[in-house]
């Protein structure tokens, strides 16, 4: 699948840091990670700092997938609104999901610090605002639920968002957000896997995976075999295309990016943002002094009527921006689309499709791919040496 059109942001600005072989014999390992992008350096952290022998090999080159795409904002706030996931999946699944986003920020934090990445972590004010007056009554009962709960909340009138630059109705300003480049982070983290004994091959596409007596064998396309105890996929939206499951329903998405500024705008120098809308806009200022905002989503057809709609898109969403913040100047710089997807309560899988297999998933679709992935490291080494997590059974296939 491609997941991506051809100039995400990111890879322009970093290119690439680092190449790796494909490769070229056969192997073995304790654990085999399928996909090279910020969940698999992840997973790949969690595994190495658990003295586990790990190979990890991706079929393009490692970063350039999903994680070239995402525009790097981290929220704890899920795409389903607390007090709407609390009737969909109960009280403890639902406030404890938003409680390990909101962990799982704090948790990178210390991992950036621990690797030393140069990745533009900053740390944010989050702000979800009303779009409509007829939102603000749905706003109020996500502010009582999400403040009932423990969360550092506030509430911001019109005219306190109108002194941020924004155009809203009313809005939610909560303490815990945060920004990154996740493509600088997720390189980063494989360098320094990679000096700790992990083993990388990009341009290595594993084309079955069979068993044989008490192990794995993982076939490559070019007819290399790599044999292990388990698998884990973080493979994203890919993961499709082997899970064997309809657990998501694909999307397409666009952003852009801004000129730089010569100064960022107020509200944005502490502050990310997103809206009410369905699909919702979300925007937030970068380390080298622009403006990146996404939305539009479209049902995903294919990469090709997905890219053609970019044009399109591009007008849309700077005339939305406009409204949103009528007095910062958007000119255009770059923009891109990419593929994402949205599960029935928007929270993530993790854990074994197929109980009777050593092949272990880290799925988290939608707005929250990377506090997902973070979460989903403790859940799989727990899947992996058969031990119970809450995780896995929150967040399990066939739920």
């Amino acid at each position: 699948m491609d997941v991506r059109s051809n100039e995400p942001f990111w890879l322009i600005k970093n290119s690439l840091p680092q190449s790796y072989p494909s490769l070229k014999n056969d192997i073995s390992s304790e654990v085999l990670i399928i996909g090279a992008g910020i969940t698999g350096a992840l997973m790949a952290y969690k595994l190495i700092n658990e003295e586990k022998k790990v190979v990890m090999v991706d079929r393009r080159d490692v970063c350039n997938g999903s994680t070239a795409a995402s525009t790097s904002m981290l929220q704890y706030e899920i795409d389903v609104p607390l007090h709407k996931l609390i009737e969909q999946v109960g009280l403890t699944c639902a406030v404890s999901s938003y409680q390990n986003c909101e962990k799982a920020i704090t948790d990178l934090k210390k991992i950036i610090k621990e690797i030393k990445a140069d990745c533009g972590f900053q740390e944010k004010y989050s702000v979800y605002f009303a779009s409509s007056k007829n939102d603000i009554s749905f706003l109020k009962d996500e502010f009582e639920a999400r403040k009932n709960h423990g969360f550092k909340v506030k509430w911001l009138t019109k005219d306190e968002v109108e002194k941020l630059g924004l155009k809203a109705y009313a809005a939610i300003e909560s303490k815990s957000g945060a920004v990154m480049d996740v493509y600088k982070l997720a390189n980063a983290l494989l360098e320094y896997c990679a000096a700790k004994g992990l083993e990388i091959y990009d341009r290595t596409e594993i084309e079955k995976i069979k068993s044989k007596h008490e192990k794995l064998i993982a076939e490559t396309k070019n007819g290399f075999n790599i044999e292990i105890h388990d698998v884990v996929h973080c493979t994203g939206y890919e993961s499709t295309e082997t899970v064997g499951e309809n657990i998501v329903e694909l999307k397409s998405t666009f952003a852009l990016a801004s000129e730089a500024f010569d100064k960022i705008p107020k509200g944005f120098i502490k502050r990310i943002y997103w809206n009410t809308d369905a699909p919702y806009l979300y925007f937030r200022s970068t380390d080298d002094g622009r403006i990146v905002m996404g939305g539009g989503d479209r049902e995903f057809k294919n990469a090709a009527r997905r890219d053609a709609l970019l044009p399109k898109k591009e007008k849309e969403l700077v005339k939305s921006f406009k409204k949103c913040f009528p007095n910062i100047p958007f000119t255009l710089d770059y923009s891109w689309a990419g593929t994402f997807g949205e599960t029935k309560d928007s929270l993530p899988y993790f854990g074994k499709p197929d109980p009777k297999k050593n092949e272990h998933y880290i799925l988290g679709f939608g707005g929250n791919g990377i506090t997902f992935s973070v979460m989903g490291m403790d859940a799989i080494v727990h899947s992996i040496n058969k031990t119970p997590h809450p995780y896995l059974e929150y967040y399990k296939f066939n739920r």
